[in-house]
């Protein structure tokens, strides 16, 4: 080979610059071709591969983590759902409540025709709150409490000298709450000072 000649194949040439199978195998693992004329040596090479040892723990932790995190709030999301899942149901059903609550002030006269009648519709109540209870279903009746913005609605306030301002007077509307969210707000009358 002394003479190089046009028509010689391309593989003939390459024989000039033999790479050995231990050489390959480096640089396969390396994940890169070894520049020409440099070597690694074991310690740099070992600390490389410990370097690719820590991110690769480093990465497969942080996909554990964020596994966890997805499945906690995917149960989060399940339990506010079961909690909460009655609320719409609930809103449709409390003006039942009101309209039974009426059925009651209306009949407190002293008549003796009315009273079974009102017996039952107050049965009739007691036994569908006593079911709105067992579903965490709680009634806000305020009265003589203080006003708080995120349980009542004012409807108007009115000059008292008797109870402290910002004092609920009267309830014209009794609110509700569903596992401690307001389902409706308690519509009231507050006083305020002269």
């Amino acid at each position: 080979m002394a003479e190089h000649d046009p028509k010689q194949p391309e593989a003939e040439i390459q024989e000039e610059n033999p790479v050995t199978p231990e050489e390959e195998t480096a640089a396969d693992v390396a994940g890169e071709a070894p520049a020409e004329g440099a070597e690694m040596s074991p310690e740099e090479e070992i600390a490389r591969l410990q370097e690719e040892v820590a991110q690769a723990r480093d990465t497969a932790l942080r996909a554990q983590a964020d596994a966890q995190n997805v499945k906690r709030r995917a149960e989060q999301d399940v339990e506010r759902a079961r909690k909460f899942a009655l609320e719409r149901f609930v809103g449709e059903l409390l003006p039942v409540v009101d309209n039974l609550e009426r059925a009651l002030e209306s009949a407190s006269g002293g008549e003796e025709v009315v009273k079974p009648i009102a017996e039952g519709v107050q049965l009739t109540l007691k036994s569908f709150l006593d079911a709105l209870g067992k579903q965490n279903i709680e009634m806000v009746d305020p009265q003589g409490e203080p006003f708080d913005p995120n349980l009542h609605q004012a409807m108007s306030m009115v000059e008292n000298n008797e109870v402290e301002p910002n004092t609920v007077i009267a309830v014209m509307q009794k609110g509700y709450t569903l596992n401690g969210r307001l389902v409706r707000p308690a519509m009231v009358m507050v006083s305020k000072g002269a």
